[in-house]
């Protein structure tokens, strides 16, 4: 059933919903959905709610709500994930499969061994593209609330924010780590998770260094090295599987 994230603003008090702009154009043009029909609405707070359409423009479709419900598909706690920019389109992948496994958010990051910078002259192209790719993603696998993409940040603020997450992790493969296993095992559920994921290069010792004295835990993802894109989706499974199932 078609899924579509909608702000408050845009429900009534008499048990009706406004969908607008591109969404309405989709359910009209591309779906070629009818009067009747009933679709899928996250309203972003962990609601999802049963509609049928009542009229349907270009602009503006209005719908009724048959049933609502508190949905059943988000982690217990928020996940942030800083990825440090990786080469090419790797992540548009990660950004896709981060929203799939429950990430809230993802902030890509610069780190001593990026390669890749965005122009800043295409910046809000990209970052425009990046939500929509994080907003498809939710919609297909049924996401209630609406995972953000933030704008890139330097390695330093980077620490400066995961390190106030009840649970930050920074997957490293030096030495000083801690295996993920031994971490999520012993830790209580948290109330709040960062995970940290180098680009192609990894981290040096003075950014793994820098992470540990901003109290990030260094944490180890097994026996082999993984890509960049790889570590941050079996990072996200391996939370999944400890906490939520």
């Amino acid at each position: 059933m078609p899924r579509f994230f909608v702000p408050s603003s845009q429900f009534d008090a008499e048990g009706g919903v406004r969908i607008l702009g591109e969404d309405a154009y989709h359910i009209a043009r591309a779906l070629r959905m009818a009067v009747g029909d009933t679709l899928t609405v996250a309203d972003m707070h962990g609601g999802e709610h049963l509609c049928r359409l009542v009229s349907i423009r270009d602009t503006e479709c209005v719908l009724e709500i048959l049933e609502s419900r508190a949905g059943e598909s988000e982690p217990p706690f928020p996940i942030t994930l800083y990825m440090a920019y990786p080469k090419g389109d790797k992540l548009e992948t990660v950004i896709q499969k981060a929203v799939e496994l429950g990430a809230a958010r993802i902030v890509p990051f610069f780190s001593s061994r990026c390669i890749k910078r965005p122009k800043a002259d295409g910046a809000d192209k990209l970052r425009e593209r990046l939500c929509r790719i994080a907003k498809e993603a939710a919609k297909q696998c049924g996401r209630t609330l609406l995972p953000t993409v933030g704008d890139p940040i330097s390695f330093e603020a980077m620490l400066a924010e995961a390190g106030r997450a009840d649970l930050p992790l920074f997957c490293y493969e030096g030495d000083g780590t801690k295996s993920l296993k031994e971490i999520l095992t012993k830790v209580p559920r948290p109330q709040s998770v960062s995970v940290v994921v180098g680009c192609e290069g990894g981290f040096s010792l003075s950014e793994a260094e820098a992470a540990q004295n901003a109290g990030l835990l260094p944490t180890g993802l097994g026996r082999r090295i993984l890509r960049c894109e790889t570590a941050p989706a079996f990072v996200l499974s391996s939370i999944c599987y400890q906490f939520e199932l």
